[in-house]
């Protein structure tokens, strides 16, 4: 930028010089052409002075011819003292102006007026001026000594009188003659000066308009050869703009794409028209509003000095951004740009903004397909780990009510349902489906299952928030459905895979000496095995210990993900036998149970070590069969249930007012707590917050005809007793 600074300053140098030049030249003939108009004035000012001396000199003989032919007269009447007057100023007037030619002072006249008279220096102009004064000084006397005695009545002043008139006839004619003289050579010299003015302004004229022509040919031949410097520079700019595949262009402070860009720049864009146009009207609809607001303040950084590229280069909001198709041709697909912005330096002033894009489509979508791969390759990895570190039971319980679940929301999806009741039950059934099958998914780890039904879950709770529901607002959900019944299938083909595979490895095990295992869980499943058949999953193979274990592993990875501790105990699940058409429900509601008491009963350790309580919270899950009916108690020693804090929340979310809340009772309140939707916890998240997990434990009961007690003592504990008809 140094270098290129000098090569243009030499460049102009020469051009500044001969605008300099020709500007000196103009200032000198003006100067010369002030000082001669200021000589012509002078001389015309001293034709002006010598006119009216000879004039002053006539007016004299013509007031003393006056006051002669007044003999007689009395000497104060109005016509001589006005006579005499006049004769008197123009004596004083004559004297002044002559003294004042010959030393160049100034004339004040009868109106006031100041008037500049130069003095005389040539010999001729001296000369007549001396005679002139000469001729004045013999006159002067006289008209004095008349002008003394005139206005007194004693005195007789006639002969002085006709004395100064006698002189005034032969000393007027010859002031006269002088004076003519004078104005003659003064005007002769005027011509004189006036013709040398004419004929050096003349030459200085012509000397500057053939300057003139002289700088312009010049001029005119180095804007030549500066055009075709420009022009090559241009062509072989414009010859890199078309090869590069990528898009270059600048941009102002007020984000207008510069008149030169590269080729390449409309195809990535998509635009045919860019020179000129405004990048945020380019970009407008094709990114968010968001983006493009910080897109505006990203550059407006770029443009202060005091940031650091580097810095405000780490938040680019257009690095790989998706630019949406807005054109009439649907075939074009919406492309990912990467936009990389440096600044352009003039000396240390930033001049503009280089914006260099590339389109990078294919790179993100071998990415993002990368990653799906890569998503895919995790998600069975978690199965494959779920396999076979689970029950295989569990695992096909898992498998077919993922099925189940699957199939009555589909099944409830496919009911139209018109009025607006009919809508909201049919939202809380898919919400009561979706959360049983994301609990039993957490159950066993399998977080892909757990992640797509709590997306599902978000939207259905927005549509519970939503008010008016119709039946396109539950056509998303079928997506997510798709995605569950896919993971479904994958985790059973991927059991199938290790079913046909395992017969080999089984038999080469039998050719190695027995080794005993550490894991009894292990040792369980592998007496389970038959090798004449290959590795058939027992599904009467479960014990009790095994859904204990599973119960207590599901409760502790709640409560490590809540930062909480628990201990799950139980007397009784591992001794009685849960009738088998009463196991999937009394499973589902227990998961439901084990969440509600991690999540809302249990208080972290900080909470119950300041209520002196032992860090780690307890639960008792117990089983009873008393012939007829089949009971499950769920316990915690927890918080238990806050019925202000279920009070308060219906008044926050407007469901009751205040007088009406304050009247509802216990019941009331519980009543409330298991209704769909409604969650004391302020945010939800992956293990609660939605209130559908007590409407769940609702429904089920509700389904077989059973019971629900709910006990519960503040500070203390919370229990939960279903009864469930076993007929």
């Amino acid at each position: 930028m140094t270098m290129s600074t000098q090569n243009g300053n030499s460049r102009y140098r020469g051009l500044i010089l001969s605008i300099a030049a020709f500007l000196a030249l103009i200032g000198i003939l003006l100067a010369f052409t002030f000082y001669t108009s200021s000589v012509l004035e002078r001389n015309t000012t001293l034709v002006n002075i010598s006119n009216k001396t000879a004039n002053n000199a006539q007016a004299i003989i013509k007031d003393l011819f006056d006051l002669q032919g007044s003999i007689g007269e009395h000497i104060n009447s109005p016509h001589q003292k006005r006579v005499r007057e006049r004769l008197d100023n123009n004596t004083q007037g004559i004297d002044q102006l002559l003294s004042s030619m010959r030393e160049g002072s100034e004339y004040i006249d009868d109106a006031g007026n100041v008037h500049k008279i130069p003095n005389i220096k040539t010999s001729t102009e001296l000369a007549a001026l001396e005679r002139a004064q000469q001729d004045w000084s013999e006159l002067k006397p006289l008209i004095t000594n008349y002008l003394e005695g005139a206005g007194n009545i004693r005195i007789d002043s006639s002969d002085e009188l006709a004395l100064a008139y006698e002189q005034a006839k032969t000393s007027s004619l010859s002031m006269n003659d002088a004076l003519d003289e004078l104005t003659n050579e003064v005007y002769e010299e005027t011509k004189r000066q006036a013709t040398t003015i004419r004929l050096i302004q003349v030459l200085g004229v012509a000397a500057i308009f053939t300057y003139f022509l002289i700088f312009v040919f010049f001029f005119v031949r180095r804007l030549r050869e500066t055009d075709a410097e420009a022009f090559a520079a241009r062509q072989e700019t414009q010859e890199i703009m078309q090869t590069v595949n990528t898009g270059l262009f600048l941009l102002d402070k007020d984000l207008n794409i510069g008149q030169q860009h590269s080729r390449a720049l409309n195809n990535i864009i998509g635009s045919d028209s860019l020179a000129g146009e405004n990048f945020t009207n380019v970009l407008r609809g094709r990114i968010s509003d968001k983006d493009l607001k910080t897109t505006q303040q990203f550059i407006e950084q770029l443009y202060n000095p005091r940031v650091k590229e580097k810095l405000v280069d780490s938040l680019n909001p257009l690095h790989k951004v998706m630019l949406h198709n807005v054109s009439e041709d649907k075939s074009l697909d919406n492309r990912f740009l990467d936009f990389k912005f440096s600044r352009v330096y003039d000396n240390k002033d930033i001049a503009r903004i280089l914006v260099n894009v590339n389109d990078v489509s294919d790179a993100v979508y071998l990415e993002q397909r990368l990653e799906k791969e890569r998503s895919q390759n995790d998600m069975q990895i978690e199965m494959l780990t779920t396999i076979l570190n689970v029950n295989p039971k569990i695992i096909n319980e898992f498998i077919n009510n993922t099925q189940a679940y699957i199939e009555r929301m589909n099944n409830i999806l496919k009911n139209p349902g018109s009025s607006q009741y009919e809508l909201e039950g049919k939202l809380k059934a898919i919400y009561r489906e979706m959360h049983s099958l994301k609990g039993e998914a957490s159950a066993l780890k399998l977080h892909s299952f757990t992640k797509i039904a709590s997306d599902a879950e978000d939207k259905l709770h927005a549509l519970q928030n939503q008010g008016q529901l119709s039946g396109n607002d539950f056509l998303p959900l079928a997506v997510h459905l798709d995605d569950l019944l896919s993971l479904s299938n994958t985790i059973a083909t991927l059991g199938e895979r290790i079913n046909r595979s395992a017969p080999s490895e089984a038999k080469m095990s039998t050719v190695q000496a027995p080794v005993a295992t550490q894991d009894p869980v292990a040792d369980h499943a592998a007496s389970n095995v038959d090798f004449d058949d290959g590795l058939d999953i027992d599904l009467d193979s479960e014990t009790d210990d095994d859904l204990l274990s599973f119960y207590n592993d599901f409760a502790k990875e709640i409560a490590a993900r809540q930062g909480k501790q628990v201990q799950l105990k139980s007397m009784t699940l591992t001794q009685i036998s849960i009738p088998t058409h009463l196991a999937k429900p009394i499973k589902e509601i227990s998961i439901q149970l084990l969440r509600n008491a991690v999540v809302h009963g249990i208080e972290s350790p900080s909470a119950r070590h300041a209520a002196g309580k032992t860090d780690v919270g307890i639960i008792d899950l117990e089983v009873q069969d008393n012939g007829s009916n089949f009971m499950l108690v769920v316990q915690d020693d927890g918080q238990g249930i806050n019925y202000d804090s279920i009070r308060n929340k219906l008044i926050q979310e407007g469901r009751f007012g205040t007088e009406e809340a304050n009247q509802l009772s216990k019941g009331d309140l519980l009543k409330q707590l298991f209704s769909s939707g409604f969650s004391t916890k302020e945010h939800a998240d992956e293990d609660g917050g939605r209130g559908v997990g007590l409407d769940i434990i609702k429904a089920k009961v509700k389904e077989h005809n059973g019971k629900l007690n709910v006990n519960s003592e503040l500070g203390q504990m919370t229990r939960f007793v279903i009864t469930l008809p076993k007929a």
